[in-house]
């Protein structure tokens, strides 16, 4: 009897699980011994991967239990591609319901960020707008610009000090106080994290979302200075088209 691959796969994340019937050794015996070190170094070279994908996540809550969580999270979530450059997409809804790292709440939230740093990274090159593009626009028709944004820019809201909790755990500094949403662009080479407040996240979610400019800034209530948004998108290369 042959073994399918589904049920080699299921007897694969289940340490629990014996061998799938049907799968031998050259003899003809049972592959238990074999088949246990091969489940074994799967789990390690997932976890390893899962470590490598969200290191801040790991140092925040320490190794042990970093690998422990990871033995979790690729059983409820086998790789969906061959290829790990993203494996981890689910990290930060795993950690929203995953009840022991409920005692550090900002966890899903720095997952998001670490994941979001790594999509950047590998994202599509693109060609930003001239700084002065938005200054050959006719004022009457500003209102109604929509932008489309960088394939490497993430938007990612929070409720707590995201960017100085990231920074702290990467390369020192002290842990603000107030909300950090964070934007995640790659203007050259290497992803960057900027903060913003949660106003600029907002109008910042709508451009993303396609409103035009006017629409978007009544997400930042009044009073709302656009200009330092702008400009950080601009010199961040965030925007690459813009239409009226």
């Amino acid at each position: 009897m042959i073994t399918t691959q589904s049920s080699f796969r299921a007897a694969l994340l289940d340490p629990t699980s014996p061998p799938p019937t049907g799968l031998r050794n050259p003899d003809g015996a049972q592959a238990t011994k074999r088949f246990d070190v091969y489940r074994n170094n799967v789990a390690v070279s997932l976890t390893d991967a899962l470590e490598a994908a969200f290191p801040v996540v790991a140092k925040l809550v320490g190794t042990d239990f970093f690998r422990a969580m990871a033995g979790v999270y690729l059983r409820a979530h086998p790789p969906k591609s061959p290829v790990l450059m993203f494996y981890g997409d689910d990290m930060p809804a795993f950690l929203a319901g995953f009840a022991p790292a409920k005692t550090v709440p900002y966890l899903p939230d720095v997952a998001h960020l670490e994941l979001a740093l790594r999509h950047s990274y590998h994202a599509a090159d693109a060609t930003p707008i001239a700084p002065n593009a938005l200054a050959r626009i006719a004022p009457d028709t500003l209102p109604n610009v929509t932008f489309t944004f960088a394939p490497s820019v993430h938007l990612i809201a929070s409720r707590y000090p995201l960017q100085s909790i990231w920074l702290a755990n990467t390369t020192g500094g002290e842990i603000g106080e107030v909300a950090q949403p964070c934007l995640v662009t790659r203007p050259e080479f290497d992803p960057t994290v900027d903060a913003l407040t949660p106003q600029q996240a907002a109008v910042c979610r709508a451009l993303i979302d396609a409103a035009t400019l006017s629409q978007a800034l009544r997400h930042g209530g009044s009073g709302f200075d656009l200009a330092p948004l702008l400009g950080l998108l601009l010199s961040r290369n965030a925007l690459i088209s813009l239409k009226t």
